[in-house]
């Protein structure tokens, strides 16, 4: 199959499965989308909202919708790392009588896992996620596993109730591709979920997409040409993050103690390429990256004591940091 035919097919794969989800799941198109991105970019994604938005619902459902094995684990206070990655057991030999040890291997062994509220385990827990999430395999003793692929973590967090939750380390977020938030739906669509789900209609989905048409679309993206001067947006408005840079607005320097690492610049780029094959185009434009700056940065971004008191959201910090970026890029050219 050529390029040309491959990009028509990714774009008709999303239309299929935002067809397919659409069963059970109403509205929220962009979660949907930025969801589909990160995907077929080959990234992990953390959602997050309030309860009852139907997170969990949403995973569960695109996991239906493609022929991935999938695992649920619901992250406890109690959840230990061997309840994810596995163990080793002592198993006896039946034609020898020894006694010898054997993996037993743990639901992390799946090719999609929902991590249900992964802010109520320990961080010794959360940890456990950290070597899959970054090399695709477990290390278990003196022995390693590979890891199913395509290989994805999609985390849900509630971002309202802190007491008896650990905050996730800022290494274990910069894993994820995109931070989507999920918001209340629109009243119109709040009906038709009220319609939907007391009644005694059943929503099921049927699979549409497979592991091949993902790995294909990763393959695919990468082939997409990124033009200089989008590079150079990207590495502007990574860099504009990071207060300590010379070159640092007073602006960041007062709002950030922290700002997003190369991984960002990375993982910006190829999310553009993914969005730029489902508009149609062959190539990646700035409007890509300012579409995805903000799932992609905001949770690499660590907002200061002013900020936070001042109640200025990382989300208002990234708008006008993209504002400024646009108007160096102007003066520049």
């Amino acid at each position: 199959m050529s390029d040309t035919a491959s990009a028509a097919a990714l774009v008709a794969n999303f239309q299929k499965l935002k067809t397919a989800l659409s069963r059970r799941i109403v509205g929220q198109e962009t979660v949907i989308e930025q969801l589909f991105i990160a995907l077929a970019a080959g990234g992990h994604s953390l959602l997050e909202g309030v309860p009852g938005l139907a997170k969990t619902l949403l995973v569960k459902s695109l996991a239906d919708a493609m022929h991935l094995s999938f695992r649920r684990i619901q992250f406890t206070p109690d959840l230990m790392p061997a309840d994810i990655t596995g163990t080793e057991i002592i198993q006896e030999d039946a034609e020898t009588g020894r006694r010898k040890l054997t993996f037993q291997s743990g639901p992390i062994f799946s090719q999609i896992i929902l991590a249900d509220e992964i802010n109520r385990t320990p961080p010794k827990t959360q940890a456990a996620l950290l070597e899959a999430m970054q090399e695709k395999h477990v290390t278990v003793g003196q022995e390693t596993f590979e890891l199913p692929k395509p290989f994805f973590v999609l985390a849900t967090q509630n971002p309202i109730e802190q007491e008896g939750t650990y905050p996730l380390p800022e290494a274990q977020k910069d894993r994820f591709l995109f931070l989507i938030k999920v918001d209340y739906p629109s009243r119109d669509d709040e009906r038709e979920i009220v319609n939907r789900t007391t009644g005694s209609e059943s929503q099921d989905i049927d699979a549409v997409l497979t592991a091949e048409d993902l790995q294909a679309a990763q393959q695919l993206a990468r082939k997409v040409p990124v033009p200089d001067h989008v590079i150079d947006f990207v590495l502007d408005l990574v860099r504009a993050t990071r207060p300590n840079e010379p070159t640092a607005s007073e602006y960041v320097k007062s709002m950030l103690s922290w700002g997003a690492g190369p991984r960002a610049s990375q993982m910006l780029v190829l999310a553009g390429k993914v969005r730029a094959l489902l508009q149609g185009r062959t190539h990646v434009t700035t409007d890509d990256i300012e579409a995805l700056a903000t799932p992609a940065l905001r949770h690499r971004l660590v907002p200061t004591f002013h900020a936070e008191a001042e109640g200025i959201s990382v989300d208002q910090i990234i708008a006008e940091i993209i504002k400024q970026t646009k108007k160096s890029e102007t003066r520049v050219l």
